[in-house]
């Protein structure tokens, strides 16, 4: 109950406002809104023209005569998600403007524009809290009888016997002193205070120029005046238009026919425009041009409450940093047929089997299809006619029609048949574009023989250039590839302490395939590259890519072809001889791929190298036999001490180390000579080594 009092109150309210309120005419105008000398200049430039990028964006451009005395608006509609782009690239060419200029509604405006009026009606407010806000303002109130004064704010009071429990009172400062009534007995009111009427109509105003929160409108001043012609240009996202092609390989003269499919998703109607298809990859992004953007402020103490810490500022900048940027396509060389004389596009009309054979799919020679030029490093597709298409709807139109040269084939993947996996080649045909224009990328649905082949898919095709497609599989040929690699050495060298052993790795893949059926086929192999090898000599391939070797075969009927592919990879080992395992240096000197004088030289470096290691063994073996004799004087030393010199026992240690001190200088001499024998076996070694040059 108390909800349908509240809602039939404030329609009341509303009601009364408006009977009583100023007329609309002294209103203010909202910066969304244009007076009526406004919009009687206001005129609206019609779309002439539509540039579709393969990119994701498109190119709109409005065209007309403006003949005015004064400022010109022209209301452009964008959906807010797309403002950003046109506020970046919306370009104004009015000869006789010296200050055009563009207004709209900030985002988020709407809020903040009614926020800052006297009467905040953002966040849908109730009248209570609309009252409680203005408190103290003089209200004029109808319950029945009239009554001024104060407005002092509404208030809940709870009751037992109401449905909810509560209900609202208005309170009001008379002359005759404090007054409060019920709402639902308020019949109208209205504000004394014409300022606070104004701020109403215009909160008003704002609503409902703000009802559509997903569009936005540009508003572009031209003062220019008199009569002149004014093109208004911007880009902003569209769905990116596609390619289809038709390919009819029945009869002699190959047949291909494409269309370019474009899509209306805006709510405006293209009317008579002038329709282009660019196919191209341009960087593009997206400003925040359109929010409000606010920099962060430090606050800074007050000089009374300290003095700030010196600090000095390095000068900035902002960048961005792309990684990867996009490789732009190559540029499409077209050639522009011979200009027409104007006619209306003729439809496509459907041919019969029987108008034109059996063997004929796709008719040609009654579509008009478009005219190609270069647009900077992009390639443009023009329309000859113009196009209308309604808002939210697609079309295909016609893109080219011309006969081809074309090759049938069998591709056999070599990468496909690897580890002796049985595979049927690909039904392909190698297309040469003399299509007079080059062609985007794009399906194909292939015809043979008067009814469907396949598809396949193409890859941009500049004119007179070749290329390979393929639209299924030959069950009647099938294959496989075995794979084994061997190795040798070509060569060693010793220099300079040096070896350097120069091998050569051999890839062998062998494919066996055979033809089942009674018709002979071109066979064209697809070897992948080893990396870092290269052909056998003799071996050439007919075409190459950067990963495939091509070779052309014929298969005859009922017949197995076996082909080998070698490839060689030459492999380098260098190796420094002084440091050598001696095991890994006898594993080289008996290597029966190493020459044999290379081998025989190797043979005496692991002698001399045995005898070096022979002589460090026995001096380390000497070494070690002095440490124990010292160390043992040193426990002999500590005993003497214990038992005195004087004992018996301490005697008996006084004559051990005697005879343990002539020992030890026997070892010494013999360290010395083994000192001498190993200096002399390491410069035999290494004098032999460094001067081996073979």
């Amino acid at each position: 109950m108390k909800n349908k009092q509240y809602l039939f109150i404030a329609f009341l309210f509303l009601f009364g406002f408006f009977v009583h309120a100023y007329p609309a005419q002294e209103l203010p105008i909202s910066s969304g809104s244009a007076s009526e000398n406004q919009r009687q200049a206001s005129t609206e430039l019609p779309l002439r023209r539509i540039s579709l990028l393969s990119s994701g964006v498109a190119y709109f451009e409005h065209t007309g005569i403006i003949n005015s005395s004064g400022e010109t608006n022209i209301s452009l509609p964008f959906d807010v998600g797309v403002v950003n782009d046109a506020l970046q690239s919306l370009v104004l060419n009015d000869p006789a403007s010296s200050s055009p200029s563009v207004r709209y509604a900030a985002a988020n405006s709407l809020e903040r524009s009614l926020q800052s009026l006297r009467v905040d009606l953002s966040g849908r407010p109730g009248i209570g809290s609309i009252l409680n806000n203005l408190r103290g303002e003089m209200l004029e109130v109808r319950a029945p009888e009239l009554v001024t004064g104060r407005n002092m704010g509404v208030e809940t009071r709870g009751y037992a016997y109401t449905p909810d429990g509560e209900d609202f009172w208005l309170s009001l400062f008379t002359s005759q002193g404090i007054r409060v009534f019920p709402l639902e007995d308020v019949i109208s009111f209205r504000f004394l205070n014409e300022t606070i009427n104004a701020d109403l109509h215009r909160s008003l105003d704002l609503i409902i120029a703000g009802q559509n929160a997903n569009s936005q409108n540009l508003i572009v001043n031209l003062d220019g005046r008199g009569s002149r012609p004014v093109i208004i240009s911007y880009v902003i996202p569209a769905p990116v238009w596609k390619v289809s092609y038709r390919l009819d390989l029945s009869g002699d003269n190959p047949f291909l026919q494409g269309w370019a499919i474009v899509d209306n998703d805006s709510d405006v109607d293209w009317e008579g425009v002038e329709l282009s298809l660019l196919t191209g990859r341009p960087i593009s992004f997206v400003q925040p041009l359109y929010p409000p953007y606010w920099l962060y402020r430090p606050v800074v103490p007050l000089s009374i409450a300290g003095i700030a810490e010196s600090v000095t500022h390095d000068s900035g900048t902002i960048s961005r940093n792309y990684d990867a940027e996009p490789q732009a396509e190559p540029m499409l060389m077209m050639r522009s047929a011979p200009a027409a004389a104007p006619a209306p596009m003729p439809t496509m009309d459907f041919i019969t089997q029987d108008q034109v054979g059996r063997e004929r799919a796709v008719a040609g020679g009654v579509v008009q299809t478009a005219e190609g030029r270069a647009a900077g490093e992009q390639f443009e597709f023009t329309l000859r006619s113009p196009v209308t298409l309604e808002r939210r709807q697609s079309a295909m139109l016609p893109l080219v029609e011309s006969s081809l040269e074309a090759q049938k084939t069998l591709i056999f993947s070599g990468s496909r048949a690897q580890g002796n996996i049985t595979i049927n080649p690909l039904i392909s045909v190698e297309l040469t574009n003399t299509s007079g224009m080059s062609l985007p990328a794009g399906p194909i649905t292939v015809y043979d023989a008067g009814t469907y082949a396949g598809d396949a898919l193409i890859e941009f095709l500049p004119e007179n250039e070749k290329r390979l497609i393929s639209y299924g599989e030959d069950l009647s040929v099938s294959g496989f590839s075995n794979s084994s690699g061997s190795r040798f050495v070509t060569s060693v060298t010793i220099s300079g302490g040096v070896m350097i052993i120069n091998r050569r790795m051999t890839h062998e893949t062998v494919y066996t395939i055979r033809n089942a059926s009674d018709e002979a086929k071109r066979l064209t192999i697809e070897h992948p590259i080893l990396s870092g090898a290269e052909l056998a000599e003799g071996q050439v391939p007919d075409e190459r890519t950067g990963n495939l070797y091509r070779f052309i075969e014929n298969l005859a009927p009922r017949d197995t072809l076996i082909f080998t592919v070698r490839e060689d990879t030459p492999v380098s080992e260098r190796i420094v001889l002084g440091q050598l395992r001696p095991e890994t240096f006898l594993s080289y000197s008996t290597n029966s791929e190493i020459p044999a004088h290379v081998r025989a030289a190797l043979t005496r470096a692991v002698e001399l190298r045995r005898v070096t290691d022979n002589a460090e063994t026995n001096q380390r073996n000497l070494e070690a036999q002095r440490t124990r004799l010292v160390n043992e004087q040193d426990r002999i030393r500590r005993n003497l001490e214990a038992a005195g010199s004087q004992s018996p026992q301490g005697q008996e240690y006084l004559r051990t180390m005697t005879a343990m001190d002539n020992e030890i200088s026997g070892i010494n001499t013999q360290i010395d000579q083994a000192v001498r024998d190993t200096q002399n076996a390491r410069r035999a070694y290494d004098d032999y080594i460094a001067g081996l040059e073979l």
